[in-house]
Formats: C-alpha cells, sequence, structure tokens
C-alpha cells in the first residue's frame, strides 16, 4: 500500500496539480489585491463613497449583514472581469497570424492535362 501511494504521489498530473494549486493561491492574492487595493476604492469614489460592508438589517438579536452578500457580488464580478481581460491578453499575444498557405505548385501532369485543355479549347 505504501508503495502504491509512492507511486500515485509522484506520478506527474499530481506534481502537476499541487504546483497549479499553490500558483493559483499566489495569483488569487494578486487578483483579491488589485480589486480590493485599486479597483474597489475608484468604485468607491464614483459611487459617493458607499461602503456595502455596512448595509445590514436587524432581525431580533441577529444582524443580517445583507452588504457583505453585496460587496461579495461586486468583488466577484470585478475578479471575473479582471481574469477575463487578462486572459484574454494573453490569447491575444499568444496567437499566431494565420497565413494563407501558398497556392500547390502544379505537378507535370496537372501542367500538361492544361497545356492539352487549351490546345483543344483553341481548335474549336
Amino acid at each position: 500500500m505504501i508503495k502504491e501511494f509512492r507511486e500515485f504521489i509522484m506520478r506527474g498530473n499530481v506534481m502537476d496539480l499541487a504546483v497549479a494549486v499553490i500558483i493559483g493561491g499566489a495569483f488569487t492574492a494578486i487578483v483579491n489585491s488589485l480589486v480590493n487595493d485599486i479597483i474597489m476604492p475608484i468604485i468607491g469614489i464614483i459611487l459617493g463613497g458607499v461602503d456595502f460592508t455596512s448595509l445590514a438589517i436587524p432581525v431580533g438579536d441577529a444582524l443580517i449583514t445583507y452588504g457583505n452578500f453585496i460587496q461579495a457580488i461586486i468583488n466577484f464580478l470585478l475578479i471575473a472581469l479582471v481574469l477575463f481581460l487578462l486572459i484574454r491578453a494573453m490569447n491575444r499575444m499568444n496567437r499566431k497570424k494565420v497565413e494563407a498557405p501558398a497556392p500547390p505548385v502544379p505537378s507535370v501532369e496537372e501542367k500538361l492535362l492544361t497545356e492539352i485543355r487549351d490546345l483543344l479549347r483553341a481548335q474549336r
């Protein structure tokens, strides 16, 4: 069982997945900082300094903080937009310009057949 577990862990796919999770965590921190530290303050200025996280409804002894939910939705949409723009830019940089292939050079037989066709047309 230990041998099988070691083989499972040492597979390329598992190691690739581990690296992807670690890189994803680091990238998440960057995107969250971009949204929370740069984009959200700008949106706050545009909206007149509205802070959604302070919005709440008291219900008995509980407090329903629907402002946090609104903030989470806005954060999700902004993060999705930032990721979309980054991936779109990366795809444009990676996109290879597709050139039209050159027309194939006719073979010797095709050239002879074309000449014969043209001669027959000229005789008519």
